[in-house]
């Protein structure tokens, strides 16, 4: 069989309204970025309120804060591109928001839970660190430089957060928890 012929058998069928270019890729991407956001402003305060420590729950809260503002963020970026801010559910958000409540609920109160609330908002920063890398290289690409340069802003506050995560795991908790 030629390679054609099993690409064109595997291939996956464009849904209705696909994107067609990179135009519509970015901002199909951007407001999957802008739900997934959202719903953070919703699941960080239950982590933060299940955290035992108060350097974690401390962060929470802070993270929360530029959360909101990386929202703040997000709505200049879809005004600067004259696009309605709007979410589009981001399925892979909204797993690792799941997987953060099973987390919470297969642990103990206590340290145990902390060090496993601490791998969830890995996860979470993970996930925002490589969807803002990748949006701002499509806009740097599409040209919208003033775009590229508010998401860069976001993506700094996501490493720092990642940062400051893994400072707390390797410098106390994990530790603890073992």
């Amino acid at each position: 069989m030629s390679t054609t012929k099993n690409a064109s058998a595997n291939g996956v069928k464009a849904k209705s309204g696909a994107a067609k270019d990179l135009n519509e890729l970015f901002l199909d991407s951007l407001k999957d970025i802008y739900w997934a956001e959202n719903a953070l402003t919703k699941a960080i305060p239950k982590m933060a309120e299940n955290a035992s420590t108060k350097k974690l729950k401390d962060a929470l809260d802070d993270h929360l804060k530029e959360t909101k503002e990386q929202i703040s963020r997000l709505d200049e970026a879809f005004e600067m591109i004259d696009e309605k801010a709007e979410g589009k559910k981001c399925d892979a958000m909204a797993g690792i928001i799941a997987e953060g409540e099973d987390i919470m609920k297969e642990t103990e109160s206590g340290k145990v839970r902390d060090a496993g609330i601490i791998a969830a908002g890995q996860k979470v920063e993970h996930y925002e660190i490589a969807t803002y890398g990748t949006l701002i290289a499509w806009a740097e690409e599409l040209g919208i430089d003033d775009v590229a340069k508010i998401l860069k802003k976001t993506l700094k506050e996501e490493k720092a957060a990642d940062k400051k995560l893994s400072e707390l795991a390797t410098q106390s908790i994990n530790q603890k928890a073992k």
